[in-house]
C-alpha cells in the first residue's frame, strides 16, 4: 500500500474526530448564547441562528452516518452490526432531544429552561460520541470507502 493510499483510509477515523470535535464546539456556542444572559431579543435571535446552525450540522452528521458510513462498515465488519444498530438508536435519540429543543426555542423558553434541553443533548451527544470513537476509530483506519466525506459525516 502506497503512503497516499493509506492517508486516504486514515482520513476516514481523523475526520470522524474533526467533524466530532466541530459538533461540540457548535454546542458550546449555542450554550453559551443562551447562558450569556444578553437582552431577551438578542440572545432569542443569536439562538435561533446557533441551534439551526448546530442542530443541522448534527442531524446532516448521523443521517450520513446511518446511510453511508454504517452500511459501509456493517459489510466489511458483519460482527460490529449490533453496535451500529446501538448507534443508530442513540440518533434517535438525539433527534427526538434536537425536537425538543427546537420547540423550546420556538415556544420561547426560558434560558433555565434552553439550558436543561442542551445539557441533556450534551450528555447523550458526549457519551455517544466517545463509544463511537472507541468502537469504530480502528475500523474507519482500514475502511475504503470512496465517498465525498461530507455526504458520509455530514456537512459541518
Amino acid at each position: 500500500m502506497t503512503e497516499g493510499e493509506q492517508n486516504r483510509l486514515v482520513a476516514w477515523s481523523g475526520e470522524l474526530r474533526s467533524v466530532h470535535a466541530r459538533l461540540r464546539r457548535a454546542l458550546g456556542l449555542v450554550q453559551k448564547a443562551v447562558g450569556d444572559g444578553e437582552p431577551a431579543q438578542q440572545a432569542s435571535r443569536d439562538l435561533l441562528l446557533f441551534c439551526h446552525g448546530f442542530c443541522s450540522a448534527l442531524t446532516g452528521h448521523h443521517t450520513g452516518e446511518d446511510h453511508e458510513l454504517f452500511p459501509a462498515i456493517a459489510v466489511a465488519h458483519p460482527e460490529l452490526r449490533e453496535t451500529l444498530r446501538k448507534l443508530e438508536q442513540d440518533h434517535s435519540m438525539i433527534a427526538y432531544l434536537v425536537v425538543g429543543l427546537q420547540s423550546a426555542i420556538d415556544s420561547g423558553a426560558k434560558a433555565a429552561e434552553l439550558s436543561r434541553h442542551l445539557e441533556g443533548i450534551a450528555a447523550i451527544m458526549e457519551s455517544h460520541f466517545r463509544y463511537e470513537e472507541r468502537q469504530l476509530l480502528v475500523v474507519l483506519e482500514a475502511l475504503e470507502l470512496d465517498a465525498d466525506p461530507r455526504r458520509v459525516l455530514g456537512p459541518l
